[in-house]
C-alpha cells in the first residue's frame, strides 16, 4: 500500500500545483486518519484528505443495514481502506446491527457517542460484543455540554479503569474532551478545554500506562488543545505512549485547509475556526516527535490495531 499511496499523493500534488492551488503539505511519513466522519458527498471525503496531505482514512459512519456503505462511497480504496460502524447503543437491536456491520466489513465500532454511562449496561453489551467479534471500540468521553454537543456522553471516565479490568479482551480507543482534559491531574470538570501547564499524574495518562487494551486517538480540538498546553509534557507523553496513540482529524473543514461554513461556525472552538484540525495536529506532532515516533502515531499503530496491510 505504501507505494501506491505515495504515487497517489504525488499525482494529487501535481494536479494541485498545475491548477495553481496551495501545495499539499508534506509530513514525515504517510498518514492515516483514524477519525474521519464521512461527508454526504463522496467527493468531499477526497477533497479534505488531499488538501491536508493525508494518505488514507478510517471512515466513521452510522450503520444502517437497509442502506449499507456502497463501493462508490469508499473509493478510492487505497485512500479509504477501512471503516467503523456506529448505531444507537440504547436500542435493543444495537448488537444485531453492529454484528451485521462487522460481517459487512467494518473494522470497529464507533464513534459511539450516546447519552449513557461508559460503565453502564448499554456500553457493557458493546464491550462484550467487541471482544467476541475481535474489533476495537471508539468511545467519545464527554462530561460537559458544548454548543456542538450539549449533554454528556459515555460519562464516568474516572471510573473507567473498572471497564478496562473487566474486559481485558476488548480494545478501547478513547476520544474527546473528558479523556484529553484528564491527562492533567488537576482537572475537575470545570471546563471542556482547560489551558495552562499539565500537572503530571492525570487519570487518562495513568490508564494508558496501566492497561494494554486502551488506546487513544489524537483528534478534534480536544486532543489538539491538550497537546498544545505544555510542550515539554507533550514531547514526553508522545514518547511514552508512542505505541498506543493514533492520529485523527475529526475536522469539519471542506478542503483540508480550514475552509467551509461548518469549520467557521460558532459550533467550533474559537481557536480552531478557519483552520484544518488535521493540519494543526500534524504540525504539532511533527514538532514534538522524532520521525520514527511520528510514523508510529500517524501510520503504523493504526495498521497494527486494525490488522491492515501497510
Amino acid at each position: 500500500m505504501d507505494r501506491r499511496t505515495v504515487l497517489a499523493g504525488l499525482s494529487a500534488f501535481a494536479a494541485a500545483s498545475k491548477a495553481g492551488a496551495q501545495p499539499v503539505p508534506a509530513w514525515p511519513s504517510p498518514v492515516i486518519d483514524m477519525h474521519f466522519h464521512m461527508r454526504s458527498d463522496p467527493a468531499r471525503n477526497i477533497a479534505h484528505q488531499q488538501g491536508a496531505g493525508i494518505t488514507a482514512a478510517n471512515l466513521l459512519s452510522r450503520y444502517d443495514p437497509a442502506t449499507p456503505l456502497t463501493p462508490q462511497q469508499v473509493q478510492p480504496s487505497a485512500m479509504f481502506p477501512c471503516w467503523f460502524a456506529a448505531t444507537d447503543v440504547t436500542k435493543p437491536e444495537a448488537a444485531a446491527i453492529l454484528t451485521q456491520a462487522v460481517k459487512a466489513g467494518a473494522k470497529g465500532f464507533g464513534e459511539l457517542k450516546y447519552p449513557v454511562a461508559a460503565d453502564g449496561p448499554e456500553m457493557r453489551r458493546v464491550y462484550d460484543l467487541a471482544a467476541e467479534m475481535g474489533v476495537p471500540v471508539l468511545i467519545h468521553f464527554q462530561e460537559i455540554g458544548q454548543p456542538a454537543a450539549p449533554g454528556g456522553y459515555n460519562t464516568g471516565i474516572k471510573r473507567f479503569a473498572g471497564m478496562l479490568k473487566a474486559y481485558p479482551r476488548t480494545s478501547f480507543i478513547a476520544h474527546a474532551d473528558a479523556f484529553w482534559a484528564n491527562i492533567s491531574a488537576d482537572y475537575h470538570e470545570q471546563e471542556a478545554y482547560p489551558t495552562g501547564p499539565i500537572v503530571p499524574g492525570g487519570i487518562s495518562d495513568k490508564l494508558l500506562a496501566d492497561y494494554p487494551n486502551l488506546f487513544a486517538d489524537m483528534s478534534a480540538n480536544s486532543a489538539n488543545n491538550a497537546l498544545s498546553r505544555d510542550a515539554d509534557f507533550t514531547r514526553d507523553f508522545l514518547k511514552r505512549h508512542q505505541d498506543k496513540l493514533h492520529f485523527g482529524s475529526d475536522c469539519n473543514c471542506e478542503d483540508g485547509k480550514g475552509g467551509g461554513a461548518a469549520q467557521n461556525s460558532d459550533r467550533v472552538a474559537p481557536r480552531m475556526r478557519g483552520k484544518c484540525v488535521a493540519q494543526e495536529t500534524l504540525k504539532l506532532l511533527t514538532a514534538s516527535t522524532s520521525k520514527p515516533v511520528f510514523r508510529k502515531l500517524a501510520w503504523t499503530n493504526a495498521h497494527r490495531l486494525l490488522k491492515l496491510t501497510a
